[in-house]
């Protein structure tokens, strides 16, 4: 119970639950207090929350009804084809209504002012025919007035008066000039003549009854002149006829077909007063016909207006079917775009999901089956780049195992000596590396301080590199002092130094026999005695390293090749002196080599000038100006190659 009513309640919404308070609140005060302001301040507060609500609901459903695609391109076909030519069609309906009941009106309005003008040619006739021959002209016209209006009344005045019908009791007002047209008259509608002619004065009226109005165009249909002033007047049909009220008679034509339908049009005519001319009564002239009977009178034959209609009616059935099969069209092809759409949207969803095996079903040859066909491939490949990330990422373990068990090898600390300050810093270029640095403590109480330079990147470097830092280690520690013990013995003296040139030459030979052809190393080995500050050095293909002295700048030549490519190759070893203040660096190429955004390296004078700007300060700190120096000259934050860069400070 307590869950459904949460949904309703969701639902609703906040609006809606306060529409229902108010509801509620709203019958129990009618049954209260019905009669209370507060029951109307309610009503009033229900009908506004129920305006906005229904608002908001009808919103939120026409979202929901266009959220599909399909929905939502019918709708963009009906808004963008099927209304404008709806509208067409009601505009065109609407003009051909207005055309045809305007020209009808035109039609009956026309007819109604040549009679007039019949009545003012007849009063002109009159007045310019002697008193004498007057009886015999009226007679001679008679039949001509008779056959427009056929309840006429005339009289003339000059020296006598002359009344026909004789007992017609006409009595012009007589502010009245020469006029003509239409009248009002107790409260009627007149058609008149009036024509002043030195003393003769003639004047014709005749009634517009409806059988008159009806006659005028013969079978156009119903016509009728109806009063527009303020006070409620007597219609026409009831009260213009000569003989009394008329009875009604529906004189519209019957209808050719279903588009004949019965049109209704008006004009306005302002009509003077009988009794005061400057007064005028508002009236509208109704007439009421089909269009068949418009166009039968237009064109002259009823059967050439029906063909008409019936050719306008083939016209609109076929712009219909038109419509209908564009529609029928355009639907269809909207569903052959939605469908498209919705299988790519169904395929989106199983990958959001993870399952990156399902393919999205294509048929037909067009763009929209090129992009299911897209989406296919583009899923084939996610799911192969899957399997190739998780084997990265296996890899990427892998790497970081290999890059704690290579920082492993690199020295923790350096030996502890009283004339030598020994420190060091690789970075590699990429999770590991293969620069190597070191520092050993010798069997025979020296230090041995190497450095070197695997060629390459990446993982079979740091395993050659590991390869040599094992021999070497494995060297001095066993032997190296085996072969120092037995030519000693075979010498007689008691103690043999350590040859930093046979380790190198043994370390070669075992590289070359241990890896493949194209792998070397630059290597460079020295031995320092703490005692004779005498460091015995070979330089096997490495970037000399420096000594900074006070009087200048000492390079420690290479005296061999690289290790690894040549097994007979013979080595030399040589020996300088460290005096208190001297600074030794050792860097392998990824501290001289690293070019700028100009192609320009930073090279061993940019190294020099920096070690001799702060050979005074802390190793650590050396060392850690001289590795950003490099990142700013290379402006990237990414290593072009291992950064190996080991300094010894003479005490």
């Amino acid at each position: 119970m307590l869950s459904r009513l949460r949904i309703l309640k969701q639902k609703l919404g906040r609006l809606g639950i306060v529409f229902c308070v108010f509801a509620v609140g709203c019958a129990l005060l009618r049954f209260a207090a019905p009669a209370s302001g507060l029951t109307l301040l309610v009503l009033l507060a229900l009908y506004g929350t129920g305006v906005v609500w229904g608002f908001r609901l009808v919103r939120r459903n026409i979202r929901r009804m266009i959220w599909r695609l399909r929905n939502r391109l019918i709708v963009a076909y009906l808004l963008i084809a099927v209304v404008p030519v709806v509208l067409i069609f009601i505009l065109l309906a609407l003009g051909a209504y207005v055309v045809v009941g305007q020209v009808a009106v035109y039609l009956v309005n026309s007819e109604l002012d040549r009679r007039t003008d019949a009545l003012n040619g007849v009063a002109h006739l009159v007045a310019d025919t002697p008193a004498s021959r007057r009886p015999t002209v009226i007679r001679e016209v008679e039949p001509y007035i008779r056959s427009r209006f056929p309840s006429v009344e005339m009289v003339i005045q000059d020296a006598s008066v002359y009344r026909y019908p004789e007992n017609s009791e006409l009595t012009p007002p007589a502010v009245w000039k020469d006029a003509s047209g239409l009248v009002v008259k107790d409260e009627r509608f007149y058609s008149w003549a009036h024509f002043v002619q030195g003393p003769t004065d003639v004047t014709l009226i005749a009634p517009l009854t409806s059988d008159l109005l009806a006659q005028l165009v013969p079978d156009i249909g119903e016509v009728s002149l109806v009063s527009l002033d303020v006070q409620p007047r007597r219609s026409t049909a009831k009260n213009l006829s000569a003989g009394g009220p008329s009875r009604h008679v529906n004189r519209i034509p019957p209808a050719a077909n279903r588009a004949d339908i019965a049109i209704s049009w008006f004009a306005r005519l302002f009509i003077p007063h009988w009794e005061a001319p400057n007064k005028q009564a508002e009236a509208a002239l109704v007439v009421q016909t089909r269009p068949s009977a418009v166009l039968g009178i237009v064109f002259g034959r009823v059967e050439f207006s029906q063909i008409v209609l019936t050719l306008f009616l083939i016209v609109a059935g076929t712009f219909f079917v038109v419509e209908l099969i564009s529609l029928i069209i355009g639907v269809s092809m909207t569903r052959t775009i939605t469908q498209a759409v919705h299988n790519l949207y169904e395929g989106t969803e199983h990958i959001k999901t993870g399952d990156f095996s399902h393919r999205i079903q294509v048929s037909g040859d067009h763009q929209l089956a090129a992009l299911g066909h897209s989406f296919n491939r583009m899923t084939e490949n996610l799911e192969r780049l899957i399997v190739v990330e998780k084997e990265q990422e296996r890899l990427k373990s892998e790497i970081e195992i290999a890059r704690e068990v290579q920082g492993q090898l690199f020295p923790r600390g350096a030996p502890a000596m009283k004339t030598l300050e020994l420190a060091g810093i690789c970075h590699p270029a990429r999770m590991v590396s293969g620069d190597y640095y070191d520092f050993v403590r010798a069997p025979d109480a020296t230090v041995a301080v190497a450095i070197g330079d695997v060629a390459g990147k990446g993982i079979s470097a740091a395993l050659l590199m590991a390869a040599i830092q094992s021999i070497m280690r494995t060297q001095l520690s066993s032997g190296v002092a085996v072969e120092a013990a037995v030519a000693s013995r075979a010498a007689g003296n008691g103690h043999a130094p350590l040859s930093t040139a046979g380790l190198v030459a043994q370390l070669n030979r075992q590289v070359y026999a241990t890896t493949a052809p194209e792998k070397y190393a630059t290597f460079c080995f020295g031995l320092y005695d703490d005692e004779s500050r005498v460091l015995t050095y070979t330089n096997a293909g490495h970037l000399p390293p420096l000594i900074l002295r006070r009087d200048g700048v000492e390079r420690l030549e290479v005296t061999g090749t690289v290790v690894g490519i040549f097994p007979a190759a013979v080595y030399e070893e040589r020996s300088v002196q460290l005096r208190p203040g001297d600074l030794l660096a050792a860097y392998t190429d990824g501290i001289a080599e690293p070019e700028n955004e100009y192609g320009e390296a930073f090279g061993d004078d940019h190294l020099i000038e920096l070690l001799q700007r702060y050979r005074h300060r802390d190793s650590q700190e050396i060392i850690t100006r001289i590795m950003n120096s490099v990142e700013q000259w290379t402006g990237s934050s990414e290593l072009q190659d291992d950064m190996t860069l080991v300094l010894a400070r003479a005490l």
